[in-house]
């Protein structure tokens, strides 16, 4: 299984990007999709993933702000990211089946 993430970059605080996943292999094979991220330092943490039964978790952090889809007839994941804040640099990673994983892209926010 290959993800390829997209659409990283740097932006304002307050500004908006939205994170593309490419996956190789159609999204509905896969119990859990999601993404993560990883700032400088520390140590990867999630940001949002679907579950099983179709559920949606997100991180306290960036609830609200930040909206995870999908199109499972594209095979395609987003991360659809609101009012970033510095705190959110970071590299965003791509997740299926808490298993494979794309090589991140990076976000930065400059305050």
């Amino acid at each position: 299984v290959q993800l390829v993430e997209s659409g990283g970059g740097l932006v304002q605080a307050g500004g908006s990007l939205r994170l593309s996943c490419k996956v190789s292999h159609t999204l509905r094979r896969f119990n859990a999709l999601g993404w993560y991220r990883q700032a400088p330092g520390k140590e990867r943490e999630l940001v949002a993933r679907f579950g099983s039964g179709g559920t949606t978790t997100y991180a306290d952090s960036v609830k609200g702000r930040f909206i995870i889809s999908r199109v499972d007839d594209a095979n395609m994941l987003y991360l659809q990211m609101n009012g970033l804040q510095p705190d959110d640099t970071g590299v965003y990673y791509c997740n299926v089946a808490n298993v494979f994983w794309g090589r991140g892209t990076q976000v930065t926010v400059s305050s």
